[in-house]
């Protein structure tokens, strides 16, 4: 059937009865309206079902809007469908469709494997978000690919060297006990009552990133407008993407806009600092900004031209991505850490005993990268945690062109395709539904044997570049956490059930009791001044 033309031809023919009847009202029109709409209602059901072929997916969805409604009300639900669709058959995958889109959800490994690493031009696009262009904009690290990409992601790696790792650990440290010292605070002050710490753990995070990404350069005032600007961002992520004044989807964007703008002024203040080669870098921008200044000088000793460099809107735009990543991920594994730890009280035993023989918090010293290196079952519980709940659940991709996924299934162009890292994480693995730390000791090495399931920093081109700096990250705030904070949940009906803000974490914003645990706090060095 050839859908222009047919479209075409029932337009005319509305179009001709109206100018050859001179009295035409619009009660006599409402036939024609109605028939032309019910007309494209059966063309997109038709091409959804065409494209759909025999993979498991509902058998009818609405017009345009298809299933976004039942996505946006209850995340957790709508994707737990589409896992049991991807189940009900062999096959791995099943379908829907939302906001005019064809979907196709992937469980399993190996397809998501195929999309991962079939980041290219001809096959697959990254999205980050099914939204993502229009929020993040067009030229984004999510959406690069090729040598662009690879080069990109060299000039990166500097970020995240043992050198650079160490000088972000300590930052990180100052700034977890900071709050964890305002949470216990809090919860005092309603001693009575739970407190929840999802929106608390959120905030440490923030001021985490922003400290290590771009420490120095953010002043209170632009530290404040960071903080609005970036709920207003969490907030657009959830929403239909109507791009009009006054809509979250609007205000969100232009949040985006705002904060890359504020770290390109960041990126040009520390690339003036490091120029004069006067001093160390402290944070993740001076390093990446060290090493370019670095590449450019040794171009120009050899005589050679060198590679284009990102300016300092672009560089901000990355960094972005970067804050993006590390914010909301990480906040739904602290959160997850918590509520795993403490429903699991023999794995927390283990956790302090192992802490308290490498660090003490009444040394005053901070945790040093080779201490780090030591917990080993801590960074054991760390891996688990996120296994076990991976806080991206969903990598989306776009289809460029007719991908073959199996022999007799082909992916139509422009469909949107969501390889499930949440559904690997419980393929493969000894007892995947039991929350077992012991997985990813030394003896047996799951974390090896079953490395192709351990999907939570992604596969491919576009494998996680930062995931040593989030896993140091989790394994410090455990080790800081149950160190120093007594805690317990304030258990109800459901409060550990998935959903969706928008990485994954506990229905109850994880509600604990909290109190302190240590003699006394730890006095880290260079702590006065950081991070106010």
């Amino acid at each position: 059937m050839n859908t222009t033309i047919t479209t075409t031809n029932l337009i005319q023919s509305i179009l001709s009865s109206i100018t050859t009847t001179k009295s035409l009202s619009i009660t006599q029109l409402i036939p024609y309206i109605i028939c032309f709409f019910l007309f494209l209602l059966l063309l997109e059901q038709i091409s959804y079902l065409t494209k759909k072929s025999f993979i498991p997916g509902p058998s009818f969805v609405l017009p345009f809007i298809g299933n976004a409604i039942p996505l946006v009300r209850d995340p957790t639900k709508f994707w737990d469908l589409q896992s049991t669709l991807a189940k009900s058959t062999p096959l791995g995958f099943s379908a829907n469709y939302i906001i005019g889109n064809f979907i196709v959800f992937i469980r399993d490994t190996e397809l998501s494997h195929k999309i991962f690493s079939n980041v290219k031009p001809n096959a697959f696009h990254l999205v980050g978000h099914p939204f993502g262009k229009k929020l993040f904009g067009e030229h984004n690290l999510i959406y690069m690919m090729g040598q662009e990409h690879k080069n990109l992601r060299r000039r990166i790696a500097p970020n995240f060297t043992p050198k650079a790792l160490s000088t972000y650990t300590s930052l990180q440290q100052i700034i977890i006990l900071k709050h964890l010292k305002s949470w216990v605070d809090k919860a005092q002050a309603q001693a009575r009552e739970s407190i929840s710490i999802r929106v608390l753990a959120r905030d440490m995070n923030l001021e985490t990133s922003q400290t290590v990404f771009v420490g120095p350069y953010l002043g209170l005032k632009a530290r404040e407008r960071f903080e609005h600007d970036y709920f207003l961002f969490n907030v657009g992520l959830m929403k239909l993407p109507f791009d009009f004044p006054g809509t979250a989807f609007r205000n969100a964007r232009l949040a985006v806009d705002r904060l890359a703008g504020t770290l390109a002024n960041c990126t040009a203040m520390s690339k003036a600092k490091m120029e004069k080669g006067e001093e160390e870098p402290s944070c993740l921008i001076d390093f990446w900004m060290q090493d370019t200044i670095r590449e450019i000088e040794e171009s120009k000793l050899n005589g050679v031209t060198a590679a284009p460099f990102s300016t300092n809107a672009e560089i901000g735009g990355y960094l972005f991505d970067f804050l993006f990543a590390a914010q909301d991920a990480s906040t739904s594994s602290l959160l997850w850490a918590v509520a795993l730890l403490d429903s699991h009280p023999e794995v927390l035993a283990k956790v302090r005993e192992e802490v308290a023989g490498i660090w003490l918090p009444e040394s005053d010293k901070l945790i040093t990268a080779e201490q780090l290196r030591e917990m080993k079952y801590t960074q054991a519980v760390a891996r688990e945690v996120i296994r076990y709940r991976p806080p991206a659940t969903l990598v989306p991709h776009i289809a460029a062109e007719n991908f073959p996924l199996t022999e007799n299934y082909t992916i139509p162009k422009g469909a949107i395709v969501f390889p499930s890292a949440f559904e690997s994480s419980f393929q493969g693995f000894t007892e995947p539904d039991r929350f077992d730390p012991d997985r990813f000791s030394e003896e047996r090495q799951e974390d090896q044997i079953f490395k192709r399931n351990f999907l939570a920093f992604g596969a491919g081109p576009h494998q996680c570049v930062g995931q040593r700096y989030a896993l140091n990250h989790l394994v410090l705030f455990i080790a800081m956490f149950t160190s120093l904070i007594d805690f317990k949940r304030d258990r109800m009906d459901g409060c550990d059930e998935i959903v969706y803000v928008p990485t994954i974490c506990p229905k109850d914003d994880c509600r604990v009791f909290l109190s302190k645990r240590c003699t006394r706090y730890p006095s880290f060095p260079g702590v006065q001044g950081l991070g106010k």
